[in-house]
């Protein structure tokens, strides 16, 4: 199922190219009107999260990269437990800065390829490719005080899954989808980094290891769906 939606007058109908707004910079100046036609002053708090997406009839995803967007660009203030504070005025003359694709827009694209390619893993994986998937989910479970490491060897046990199948096109794809995390995914993934999360994701990529090693194809790809699932859950709950 699909999580970020936006109304058809904010969703794009092609990749944006260099003169044109991504979904959260079109969610953004609207928030930026909201601002201006209410005559907020600096300091003052924003309604909820859930108020403004009902106001601005977009999904809870979209606004929650539009309000990153927002305060990476020195706008708003984001008080975890407290809500969303006004910085400065807003001024029109001022783009909402670009930050790459949007954590959702990454996540759903992710959510189409990855469980296939865990399904082909599993059906042609060599012993040194299955290895090379083991070792990478090792680091990370090594890793987990190392924020870093960790985030590495994430990428690293993705991206040994894609190498596996054989098929250099679809890792290259998922490399470059990898690379498009940038601050907004950082920003948003921090708001929920827990000890908690941190196992699930473990235990998440332990059942994805177990299904490829036997060769379960289905199982490897209901495994990757559940994982990319749990994430956008994860991400998009208020």
């Amino acid at each position: 199922m699909e999580t970020n939606t936006t109304t058809a007058a904010l969703r794009p109908r092609h990749p944006p190219g260099p003169s044109e707004a991504r979904p959260y910079q079109l969610v953004a100046e609207r928030i930026r009107e909201l601002v201006q036609q209410t005559a907020l002053a600096p300091g003052a708090r924003l309604p909820s999260e859930r108020d403004l997406a009902t106001t601005l009839a977009v999904s809870r995803p979209s606004l929650r990269e539009a309000l990153i967007a927002l305060e990476l660009g020195g706008f708003i203030e984001v008080r975890h437990g407290s809500g969303v504070y006004l910085r400065a005025a807003p001024r029109a003359a001022v783009p909402v800065p670009e930050a790459g694709p949007g954590p959702f827009e990454l996540l759903s694209a992710r959510r189409l390829i990855e469980p296939e390619l865990a399904a082909m893993a599993a059906r042609s994986a060599t012993d040194a490719g299955i290895d090379a998937i083991m070792a990478a989910a090792a680091a990370m479970e090594g890793r987990q005080d190392d924020k870093s490491s960790c985030e590495q060897a994430d990428r690293d046990f993705h991206l040994a899954i894609a190498r596996a199948t054989g098929n250099s096109a679809l890792a290259g794809v998922l490399g470059y989808l990898w690379n498009q995390r940038g601050r907004l995914w950082h920003t948003l993934e921090q708001q929920f980094e827990t000890e908690e999360l941190r196992k699930a994701t473990l235990e998440d990529h332990r059942r994805i290891v177990q299904a490829i090693a036997t060769h379960d194809a289905a199982g490897a790809r209901n495994a990757m769906r559940a994982h990319l699932e749990r994430v956008t859950r994860t991400l998009s709950r208020g």
